[in-house]
């Protein structure tokens, strides 16, 4: 290797070293800025959350009320303009094939005292895929006070229904 070889394969290495101490240099100060500027930038305020004193919340997870063959029924809220009541109907549904889809629909049912026979009054279907899933319906009553009950019906396997309820005004 010649002299004038050496001495530019030198003078390149030196640069080299040099724009990647500078590099180096930048980012640090570029880091240490950005860190100095987030931790003096204020936080900001939590949203405040107002619950209404009407609605009476679920306390235990959806998982630990739901029961397979067993629908059960809560008040979410009670009474309102026109007399409506929101409430939760919530099962557990376990597919009669694990590793298919599972298809189910709900009813709400009133009682008609003239007929003397449960009429359907709202319906909802729904489906999942997995072995089995807690399902979960609101349906609404509005201004139309009686019994009900809530019906759940899983494609393949037996219908259930909830105790029956009142909704009144």
């Amino acid at each position: 290797m010649s002299t004038k070889s050496a001495a530019v394969l030198t003078s390149g290495t030196a640069n080299a070293a040099r724009l990647f101490v500078a590099a180096l240099a930048f980012t640090s100060a570029y880091v240490g800025f950005s860190a100095y500027s987030n931790a003096s930038s204020a936080t900001e305020p939590a949203a405040q959350v107002i619950l209404s004193a009407r609605e009476l919340p679920v306390t235990a997870p959806a998982e630990e009320i739901a029961t397979a063959g067993k629908v059960t029924v809560a008040v979410l809220t009670d009474g309102g303009p026109g007399c409506t009541k929101s409430y939760v109907a919530r099962s557990r549904v376990v597919s009669p094939d694990p590793s298919g889809a599972a298809f189910y629909s709900w009813r709400l049912l009133r009682w008609s005292p003239s007929a003397k026979v449960w009429r359907t009054y709202l319906a909802e279907h729904d489906g999942f895929a997995a072995p089995e899933r807690t399902v979960e319906w609101r349906p609404q009553v509005t201004g139309n006070p009686g019994w009900y009950r809530v019906e759940l019906e899983v494609e393949g396997a037996e219908t259930v229904r909830s105790d029956r309820f009142q909704a009144s005004c």
